[in-house]
């Protein structure tokens, strides 16, 4: 079975597709200045905007991984992720604090979402 890439560049994929799945690379604020529940709305906007793009939609995610620099912020993230999740279809989760690539970015979001059946 082939794999589809979207949005790629030389070093990765924003998105792959493979065998009804769709895998979404980390996803980080365009705008940093944001405070942490600011970015995360930010990210999870961009996450839905690729799962439009491959097919699928928020209501079809199967897990998430999210990084954040602080967990003193960790609520505000939360207050952002409970606003945007679709009630009664929560996704599994692992939450991490972590030192992200650009020291600017409070937060860094990864989901895995199915196709939904045709």
């Amino acid at each position: 079975m082939s794999v589809i890439y979207q949005d790629s560049n030389a070093r990765m994929s924003q998105v792959a597709i493979h065998n009804g799945t769709v895998y979404l690379a980390g996803q980080v604020p365009g705008d940093a200045s944001a405070d942490m529940r600011g970015q995360t709305e930010q990210v999870l906007t961009r996450i839905d905007q690729l799962l439009e793009q491959a097919g699928t939609s928020k209501q079809h995610l199967i897990s998430a991984q999210v990084w954040v620099t602080s967990m003193a912020e960790f609520d505000q993230m939360n207050a952002a992720w409970d606003a945007w999740v679709v009630p009664g279809r929560p996704p599994v989760r692992a939450a991490l604090e972590a030192k992200l690539a650009k020291p600017e970015w409070k937060v860094e979001i990864m989901v895995v979402a199915a196709l939904p059946e045709a």
